[in-house]
């Protein structure tokens, strides 16, 4: 007898193979095995990655599957098994690839990377009493999940299955069983989707077996729900809605329609010790397919501390990454079929590319449109006032040509939706940049952080309001984090309010490094010369110039007509023009 010692350990098995494998290789070998590993390699191996599972082996047709959790590899069986259903849902019966599933909870024998015993052979068992597209579990599998998981199970009585010597209690899973939320739930009608982008944050599982968890993961979903309620750009699924879901699983498209909600933004929390990890992820519910997923490692010392840095971090995240999907969707409907708030995002994602007048022009053009179609969008009213303080910058507006018409549009904002933190920002911009009226810009820019904590343009806005007060050094840091909170936003150009910062703090390298990505106009060639003349470096100083000058413009705040910047400060006026002119600039 062997003294060696028998590796085993409990656990979950989950054994699958295709349908009539035969029959389909018989009639298209090559188009079988093509889409065999397109299957494999867009869904179902995902789904086992996703549910912490690990494939011992495959077969040409089937493969095994061991999970830590009965819970993982039951919701890993149903996401599979259904998303098949929706892929074959258009193909002929007879060229449709579909798997049947068994699945146990079992001791099992450890040989390397293999794993052997009855609890493999029950899985593998149970697999061949599921139906086509069905699921198969053993009665410990059911007893263990069907307190935790809403799924309908049938039982299938006592079945004597092959090399097995007791009987096996078996049970079907009703995969067509509504699993999304209880019964009184469910029986509410889909939820109609409002205009503007609406985002359901679903209850966040808590994959720690310490309960005290369970308070500290329903904290940082509900401060997620409060942080993105705060965009008025978003219309926010309520917390009670939301946790009809905890505990539950249930198809996406489902959740979404249910709650009226377009995207979902759901996750998981694992504690070990003093570290915790989580995982998060966006997903467009309409089209099922991931739009952003991010893990963050942080150490547990203060919980609420910890809290607000979580939310900040995946707030700051979600939203840019909302907007893009946002306007890459309206951007493929055609401009006659679009909504109030279509039209507004397609008037922002040409302002977010705006490098000439024209496109500025076409921002404007849609942001009127959407006014016409809704004429109390407040967000309409202040992008279109924005296109204002983009014809400013691009020197085709003098600053008291354009307030006139910009001041009354921010205000209209303002007074539709005196809570969008948006509208307080743009309105500080318009109020320092064509009125140069710190104090009310300070008012406005204070109001819009108070407002919004996590949005950029407020804090671009205070960057802007202190650098040109005076106070450069505070300034740089709110326009940083500006810029880290939202990189892309077309309603504040970070970078170049970034490099005047650096520049008013003689850092004139790190004022060209943050404009080296902005297209070229003569507005940022005349600031390149500048910096270049304060660095000496006249080859480079007479090229900006030369540049300037053939793009037909003038510097920003220098023009013919005496128009200056708003800086409150004479030195930082002057400053500028000391460095235009050791760039060889010979204007006024």
């Amino acid at each position: 007898m062997s003294g060696e010692r028998v590796e085993r350990r409990l656990t979950a098995i989950l054994a699958a193979d295709v349908v009539g494998y035969s029959r389909l290789m018989g009639a298209d070998e090559e188009g079988t095995l093509a889409a065999l590993k397109t299957i494999r390699r867009e869904l179902v191996d995902p789904r086992i990655v996703e549910h912490r599972g690990r494939i011992v082996k495959t077969t040409g047709d089937g493969l095994l599957v061991e999970f830590a959790s009965v819970v993982d590899a039951v919701r890993c069986a149903v996401d599979v098994q259904r998303e098949m259903a929706e892929r074959n849902a258009d193909k002929p019966a007879a060229t449709r690839i579909e798997f049947r599933v068994g699945i146990n909870l079992g001791d099992i024998i450890i040989d390397g990377d293999d794993i052997f015993g009855d609890g493999v052979n029950v899985a593998a068992r149970l697999e061949t009493l599921a139906d086509p597209g069905g699921i198969c579990v053993s009665r410990v599998v059911r007893d263990q999940v069907r307190d935790k998981l809403a799924f309908t199970f049938e039982d299938m009585g006592e079945q004597q299955v092959k090399n097995i010597a007791r009987p096996v209690r078996a049970h079907r899973i009703r995969i067509d069983s509504p699993v999304a939320a209880p019964p009184a739930a469910a029986a509410e009608p889909a939820l109609t989707s409002p205009d503007k982008p609406s985002i359901a944050v679903l209850p966040f599982q808590n994959m720690s077996s310490d309960p005290e968890q369970e308070f500290f993961t329903d904290g940082i979903v509900d401060d997620l729900t409060t942080a993105l309620s705060r965009f008025r750009g978003l219309s926010v699924v309520a917390r009670h809605s939301s946790f009809v879901y905890k505990g539950h699983t249930a198809d996406v498209k489902d959740i979404g329609r249910a709650l009226g909600a377009r995207y979902v933004l759901s996750g998981s929390i694992r504690k070990a010790g003093t570290r915790m990890r989580m995982s998060a992820q966006l997903i467009d519910a309409v089209a099922g397919n991931h739009i952003w997923a991010e893990r963050y490692d942080r150490d547990v010392t203060d919980v609420f501390a910890l809290q607000d840095d979580i939310t900040n971090s995946v707030t700051s995240a979600v939203l840019p990454a909302l907007n893009e999907a946002e306007r890459a969707r309206v951007m493929r409907k055609r401009p006659q079929d679009l909504a109030a708030w279509e039209t507004y995002q397609r008037g922002i994602w040409n302002l977010e590319h705006v490098n000439v007048g024209a496109a500025n022009e076409t921002a404007r053009d849609f942001l009127q449109q959407a006014i016409a179609q809704d004429p109390t969008l407040a967000c309409a009213y202040s992008g279109l006032a924005y296109t204002y303080n983009r014809d400013v910058a691009m020197g085709r507006m003098t600053p008291f040509e354009a307030f006139g018409v910009a001041e009354p549009l921010a205000r209209t904002a303002v007074n539709l939706d005196d809570l969008d933190a948006t509208a307080h920002a743009v309105l500080a911009v318009i109020l320092l940049f064509m009125r140069g009226d710190y104090d009310a810009a300070t008012t406005e820019a204070r109001r819009a952080l108070e407002l919004n904590p996590g949005l950029g343009i407020a804090h671009g806005a205070m960057g802007l309001v202190l650098t040109y007060s005076g106070d450069a050094k505070a300034g740089r840091e709110f326009i940083r984090e500006g810029l880290r909170l939202d990189p892309r936003t077309p309603m504040l150009t970070h970078h170049f309010n970034l490099a005047y910062a650096c520049y008013f703090l003689r850092d004139y390298s790190g004022a060209l490094e943050a404009i080296k990505s902005r297209p070229e106009s003569a507005y940022n060639s005349y600031f390149r010369a500048a910096n270049y003349g304060q660095l000496g470096e006249m080859p480079n100083a007479r090229q900006a110039l030369q540049k300037a000058e053939a793009l037909k413009g003038h510097p920003f705040g220098f023009s013919s007509s005496g128009q200056r910047m708003p800086w409150i400060r004479q030195e930082d006026g002057d400053h500028i023009l000391e460095g235009l002119r050791k760039a060889g600039w010979q204007g006024d």
